[in-house]
């Protein structure tokens, strides 16, 4: 029997509903695409108002489009749940911005369109970064700018440590480092362990650094990264708030200036240019060397499935005016991303060459829902992060925390 199309966002809401992603407050409330040219668009960034750069680009490409486009922001996790009701219920919005590992789960419901099918080209956009929303060699959506995780770091309690950040090539060489920056009176590393999505997009570049699969939690390679965290933990080389820790409250404790290391994304540039110390950034190392494989961040532009099938054209308009490169510069400047293209990477690197590093880390980033993933990654991730923190509490061994959350994960 083939499932109905309720069935199947059904299954898609229970799926997505514990992949909590960054926090914020909601927006305001979505509403049907209406007729008399207003189109609707929701996307993540409640932050944003109307007044910010980036609600004026919004407006602007529903006015380049013929229309009026209103807006509705709201908090990752809350976005895709509503999103799947929405649909339910026939009133999908016109245009939606999407986290990209929430795609994958929107199509199983059934309600995104492929770009292939809206003559949309995403030919120009980098492989790992287009394959986050890619499912069955089909592609649902265009990446608007990709973010990743690497090592900030304080070059004078560095210095003050005896420590060069050029050593930092390998788990041991940056455990050695922490250690000195401990016995120099400063703290050590600062990172993201929270339970939620945050804390399973921080765990990442340790696990897959040691060489872990993500559909064998507990093999030595997975216990081996989340030993490693809960040594640092143990020796106060990171502090035990990295529990409750959000990346933006992490980044927090970095920005006092006494800790050493912060592991954190592209967005925290503009922050880092205001902490009031030099900085440097460096690739998080795998366990025996060379940079670790770090998680893709960032969103699609996604057109939903309408039963008026002539919106499209419209849609269309407003999903190349955000993602053409004239309009992709000025947008990733403004939410410190990494753009899609490799033309576009590199006017960035031009008006801003800090972003050289974060262009590479890009470049060698996993999408979560890679390698034929797709839906089951939150029946993945959520375990993960019961594991860290069952681990860095103390409640369970890392073998214990990760075989439990392997069990857990089979089940899902």
């Amino acid at each position: 029997m083939i499932p109905t199309r309720r069935t199947l966002l059904a299954v898609a809401l229970a799926t997505l509903l514990p992949l909590t992603a960054c926090g914020g407050g909601s927006g305001s409330s979505g509403s049907s695409s209406s007729a008399g040219g207003t189109y609707t668009f929701w996307d993540p960034y409640p932050q944003f108002d109307a007044s910010s750069d980036w609600g004026k680009r919004v407006a602007a490409c529903g006015t380049a489009a013929g229309v009026k486009l209103k807006r509705a922001a709201y908090d990752t996790t809350d976005l895709g749940n509503k999103a799947l009701l929405a649909a339910q219920q026939g009133n999908a919005p016109d245009v939606m911005l999407v986290d990209n590992p929430v795609v994958s789960t929107l199509v199983e419901a059934g309600i995104l369109n492929r770009t292939s099918d809206l003559g949309l080209d995403t030919s120009s956009v980098q492989k790992n970064i287009i394959g986050a929303g890619t499912i069955d060699g089909a592609a649902y959506g265009v990446p608007i700018g990709a973010n990743t995780l690497a090592l900030y770091y304080n070059k004078k309690v560095l210095s003050a440590a005896g420590v060069d950040p050029a050593s930092i090539t390998d788990w041991a060489s940056l455990t050695a480092a922490l250690k000195k920056v401990k016995a120099a009176g400063k703290k050590g590393i600062t990172f993201s362990a929270i339970n939620t999505e945050e804390g399973s997009f921080q765990f990442l570049p340790w696990f897959w650094g040691a060489g872990g699969d993500l559909t064998a939690l507990d093999s030595a390679k997975g216990v081996a990264a989340l030993t490693l965290w809960k040594q640092w933990v143990d020796a106060g080389y990171a502090p035990k708030d990295v529990l409750q820790n959000t990346q933006t409250t992490s980044w927090q404790e970095f920005a006092t200036g006494d800790y050493a290391f912060s592991e954190n994304g592209t967005w925290q540039l503009g922050n880092a240019d205001k902490a009031g110390f030099p900085y440097g950034v460096v690739n998080i190392p795998g366990q025996n060397g060379g940079s670790a494989p770090v998680p893709t961040g960032g969103e699609f532009v996604t057109v939903p499935v309408q039963k008026d099938t002539s919106r499209y054209e419209v849609s269309k308009k407003i999903v190349g005016c955000l993602t053409s490169d004239a309009n992709l510069l000025p947008t990733d400047t403004t939410l410190m991303y990494v753009a899609p293209t490799a033309a576009v990477q590199a006017e960035q690197v031009k008006k801003n060459p800090e972003l050289k590093p974060w262009v590479a880390a890009v470049a060698a980033a996993r999408g979560r829902t890679s390698g034929g993933l797709g839906t089951k990654y939150p029946t993945i991730s959520q375990p993960m992060w019961t594991a860290v923190q069952a681990a860095l509490s103390g409640s369970k061994s890392p073998q214990d925390a990760l075989a439990a959350a392997q069990a857990a994960a089979g089940k899902g």
